[in-house]
């Protein structure tokens, strides 16, 4: 799969093309991904897909954007996984935000990706102050020569597939829900990073995975599996947020119940399958000790009913 910065010089060759930001990569998205594909291959042509750096939300309200469910990274294999051939990652800056939705097509999908057939979803809007919309689509690609095709909401067990309600399940820590959306458990990837040591010190050693400016869906301590450091998933227990004992930048530690080993550096993905219990402020080192105690335990006999979420 090709990711390409930006649309500034025209694509190489016309395309089949979805515009969005396909956070988490939902249900709803990958039958639209899978629709987009199918049309792709019918017309000989690359599935493409624009999505945006950051999210317009975070743009125009930093302050108040929900969180994401996945970060570009961890979004580019999934899309390769849906047939995606070509990826543009549009910045999306003052300029772009005043682009009008006139311009939007002309500059962006007529001239830039040169789209031959769009596939939006049934609420899509564009342009400055979302002025655009599937009827402005249509009537364009008529006099352009591109056809628009809108995909309607997918519903899971009659509940709207959405970013938006993935998020909730997700902050409720209802996972088996987030997951039904998902189509799969809930995951995040990171790079292990020296901690303060503190979980070593008290005998439980942990994987630190900054979080940096990502601010995540989930909080508390989960029963969860590692994938990246053998050849099968290792099982463990992760705490998500600030540490309110201990205090310090907002991390995701993994304890794994299975694995000892020197591994800084390596670039993990947590899933994460069950939640054990919200973040609490602990008195004592020794009572912080004693709770991971009883995390640990409670994530053993979590692994020992539900065997097959280690299998992947």
């Amino acid at each position: 799969m090709q990711v390409l910065r930006g649309f500034l010089d025209p694509a190489e060759r016309p395309c089949v093309l979805t515009i969005g930001n396909f956070d988490g990569l939902h249900l709803g998205h990958r039958a639209l991904l899978g629709l987009l594909a199918d049309e792709a291959r019918a017309r000989a042509l690359p599935a493409a897909l624009l999505t945006f750096e950051p999210h317009p939300r975070e743009y125009f309200a930093p302050g108040d954007a929900p969180a994401r469910l996945t970060s570009l990274r961890e979004k580019l294999p999934l899309l390769a996984a849906c047939g995606v051939d070509r990826v543009h990652v549009q910045r999306f800056d003052a300029r772009f935000a005043c682009l009008g939705a006139a311009e939007f097509i002309d500059t962006v999908l007529v001239h830039g990706l040169q789209a031959r057939h769009l596939l939006i979803g049934d609420d899509f809007r564009f342009g400055d102050r979302r002025a655009g919309d599937f009827a402005m689509l249509r009537a364009a690609g008529r006099a352009r020569g591109f056809s628009v095709e809108a995909m309607p909401t997918l519903a899971v067990a009659d509940e709207r597939a959405s970013s938006s309600a993935v998020r909730e399940a997700l902050e409720a820590g209802d996972l088996d829900h987030a997951a039904r959306l998902l189509g799969r458990a809930y995951a995040m990837s990171g790079r292990v990073a020296r901690g303060d040591r503190i979980g070593r010190r008290i005998g439980f050693p942990t994987l630190n995975l900054p979080l940096r400016q990502r601010r995540p869906p989930v909080s508390g301590v989960f029963a969860v599996a590692v994938e990246g450091l053998a050849a099968t998933r290792l099982p463990g227990v992760a705490n998500v947020g600030r540490r309110p004992t201990v205090g310090g930048d907002p991390r995701i530690e993994v304890h794994l119940l299975d694995w000892e080993g020197d591994c800084y550096g390596a670039q993990l993905r947590v899933v994460f399958f069950h939640k054990l219990r919200d973040e609490v402020r602990f008195p004592s080192l020794d009572a912080l000790k004693a709770q991971i105690a009883r995390d640990v335990s409670a994530a053993h006999d979590w692994f020992f009913h539900q065997p097959d979420a280690l299998r992947g």
